[in-house]
């Protein structure tokens, strides 16, 4: 099974018609993660896609030896956790403020047999991984506000980045997502990142897997960039 490192893209840029075929692409330029943003139209307002698309996808991470990152942007996650793992999600992220038993939901996860995803809000302080980062293997800093893509990345990021490792330690990876791109990537990796969402810079290019290559080409050279 792939690492959960690296540059993950994000199916939700990606052109639907096309969804197999594009994933596959990725998967080909040594991608070993894939994530899966699903959202309710009530945490956030857009609506995009359910445990189905999980479930089609399987195969092909499977087969290129990949995990599937599912971030739920949704009310009470806990309620859906076990529809997204009996899919094939391999990681599941919930976020702190969808749900008041964000430790309940966050077992539920472990429960289901997932690595555990916690995510927050670039307005959510930091400190509710200090109570849960035990519990985690991963924690998901959202790089822009939740529910669009093509958002320009924040700029304080890279600080906030910095300040999550220092409070999770090593051991959990560090997600980052929202406008990342070949010149976000390489100061959010210099601040402690492992694992970098992106979409519209990876599906909205001419050649997603020049794309890829190109950010992870960036996590070297941009080290020490601040944005």
């Amino acid at each position: 099974m792939g690492a959960l490192a690296g540059v993950a893209p994000s199916i939700l840029a990606a052109d639907f018609a096309r969804l197999g075929d594009q994933v596959r692409e990725v998967l080909g330029a040594g991608v070993s993660v894939i994530h899966v943003d699903v959202m309710d139209g009530h945490f956030v307002p857009p609506i995009s896609m359910g445990a189905y698309v999980v479930d089609a996808l399987k195969p092909l991470a499977t087969e290129a030896g990949a995990l599937l990152d599912v971030h739920l942007m949704v009310e009470r996650p806990e309620r859906h956790v076990g529809s997204y793992a009996s899919a094939g999600a391999d990681v599941i992220s919930v976020h702190a403020e969808a749900t008041p038993h964000v430790h309940y939901a966050l077992g539920a996860v472990r429960e289901a047999g997932c690595k555990v995803g916690l995510a927050v809000n670039p307005g959510t302080p930091l400190d509710v991984f200090a109570e849960l980062r035990d519990d985690i293997d991963l924690a998901l800093c959202m790089t822009v506000n939740p529910g669009w893509g093509g958002q320009p990345f924040l700029p304080r990021s890279p600080d906030r980045i910095r300040r999550l490792r220092e409070i999770v330690g090593p051991r959990v990876a560090v997600e980052v997502d929202g406008g990342i791109d070949e010149t976000t990537a390489g100061p959010c990796a210099a601040a402690g990142a492992t694992v970098f969402v992106a979409g519209s810079a990876v599906f909205g290019a001419p050649d997603p897997s020049v794309a890829v290559r190109t950010i992870l080409a960036s996590l070297d050279q941009g080290v020490g960039q601040t944005v």
